[in-house]
């Protein structure tokens, strides 16, 4: 009977080669070891762990005027509106624009709070651009980008709400397209400011449909989502903010900014009304009514933090304590 061959391991046969086919005098090195497994990746913080609240108030700011000399208590100095984006970036904020808001796409880090930036009436100390096509330093948008660029995470976004001519510019041509490509939402803040709630019905459909042409003749193709109320009228029949036409143009808007004095609710809260967003006037701690503007309500919310809206970190889930505010009907919520 003829033996049965023996087996020999191939991790001894590769070294056996290996040794033979190197240099005379020489060890051939050991197999390498295999690469190490990467650590796990940590585990996403919990909704509990943050004390998320996706069903709390977030502040809608309203700013107009940046200027160095303010004229009213709608106006900041550059000096102010740089202390209040250091604080709100210190404080955990993060900017969403008003349709990222109202239709609750707030894709925010876990822990963090959304804030709107909203500016009305297209100032140019709010926007301009140099002969290179760069935000004037001072202006408001300049200013907003610098403390992004400081504050990783703070993003550089806003929606600005504009006129006839937009920053000045007949047309606006060139400052909506730099706007537009710098992120920063357009929204329709009616063609000549006038008081909506003294209009006919057909006058108030001009004045927005009138805007929307000029905004989208600027920058083609873009859909203008959002409407600020001038003087925060409304008109005899609100809904003609939402949607209308006038002479062929079109117009339908995600959400309806009022002026108002108090933080905008969720939205998916049940108080929740797209079409009467309440809007906080940006103010230091003196002043006429400074007891309604934003040092005073960054002061409560920081006071009460329960009452904030803090973000769970993940976009496709509504996180809430058990002992938050009611949700919209039709809005799940994950309760801890």
């Amino acid at each position: 009977m003829r033996p049965a061959a023996a087996t020999v391991p191939l991790a001894l046969v590769t070294a056996l080669v290996l040794s033979c086919s190197a240099a005379p005098g020489t060890v051939a090195p050991p197999p390498a070891p295999p690469p190490a497994a990467p650590p796990p990746a940590p585990a996403p913080p919990t909704p509990e762990s943050v004390r998320a609240n996706e069903l709390g108030d977030v502040p809608v700011l309203m700013y107009h005027r940046i200027t160095p000399e303010p004229a009213s208590a709608y106006d900041r100095t550059p000096a102010d509106f740089r202390a209040e984006l250091e604080r709100l970036a210190a404080e955990g904020y993060v900017p969403v624009t008003a349709t990222e808001y109202a239709t609750g796409r707030i894709d925010i880090p876990a822990g963090r709070h959304p804030v709107v930036l909203t500016f009305d009436d297209g100032s140019p100390t709010q926007f301009a651009v140099d002969a290179a096509g760069n935000p004037v330093p001072g202006t408001a948008i300049a200013v907003l980008r610098e403390v992004a660029a400081a504050h990783p995470g703070f993003r550089p976004v806003a929606t600005c709400y504009v006129v006839d001519p937009p920053f000045g510019e007949p047309g606006g041509g060139r400052t909506l397209r730099a706007l537009h490509e710098l992120g920063v939402e357009i929204g329709n803040h009616t063609a000549g400011h006038p008081n909506l709630g003294r209009l006919g019905a057909a006058e108030v459909r001009s004045e927005i449909a009138g805007m929307q042409r000029i905004i989208a003749d600027a920058v083609p193709g873009l859909a203008v989502r959002s409407l600020a109320l001038p003087l925060g009228a409304r008109p005899d029949d609100p809904a003609l903010a939402v949607a209308g036409a006038a002479a062929g143009t079109a117009y339908r808007h995600d959400s309806v900014m009022l002026v108002g004095s108090n933080p905008a609710p969720s939205p998916w809260a049940a108080d929740f009304d797209p079409a009467a967003v309440p809007r906080i006037r940006s103010q230091g701690p003196t002043g006429p009514e400074a007891e309604f503007g934003s040092t005073a309500w960054l002061d409560a919310l920081a006071a009460d933090p329960a009452r904030r809206y803090t973000s769970d970190g993940d976009p496709d889930r509504i996180s809430a304590p058990a002992d938050a505010a009611e949700p919209a009907p039709d809005v799940e919520v994950h309760r801890y």
